[in-house]
């Protein structure tokens, strides 16, 4: 599984004018799932997204954890992630899982982040999705999760 996480202050997800996801301080999560990603892959991924120390401690290093700072998870897929831009203009998507696929390891996510976190918000699979964020930092760390 693929992600792309930026630690933000705020972001929320808005579908046909309605936000539908919202979060305070904490991390967005874009997720993608492969090709041949089972649920193994989202455990791992989940675990590595509450664990990921890019937080401020009192020092002011990067040393805490979403779950150590009390933080939103917002979690959005985006099967763009896993786009191959090597034959050309146009970027390939063969690499992203099949729709029915992605859709089962996203729930299947966000269920295990839900009972492993307090506060998880989601986009809506495969919608027109406008995802609203202010990034802290910026950071953004890609993630791929084998």
């Amino acid at each position: 599984m693929l992600a792309l996480v930026q630690r933000v202050r705020e972001a929320k997800v808005v579908v046909a004018g309605r936000t539908i996801g919202e979060i305070g301080p904490g991390l967005l999560a874009l997720v993608c799932a492969e090709r041949g990603d089972t649920e193994a892959q989202a455990d791992k991924l989940l675990a590595k997204l509450l664990k990921l120390r890019i937080f401020a401690d009192e020092a002011g290093k990067m040393n805490r954890s979403v779950q150590d700072v009390a933080g939103g998870l917002l979690v959005v897929s985006q099967f763009t992630l896993a786009a191959d831009t090597s034959g050309g203009n146009r970027p390939s998507f063969t690499n992203a899982a099949a729709p029915e696929e992605g859709r089962r390891l996203y729930e299947y996510l966000v269920a295990k982040a839900r009972e492993a976190h307090p506060v998880v918000q989601t986009g809506e699979f495969a919608a027109e999705m406008q995802v609203h964020l202010v990034n802290d930092g910026p950071v953004t760390i890609p993630l791929t999760v084998r």
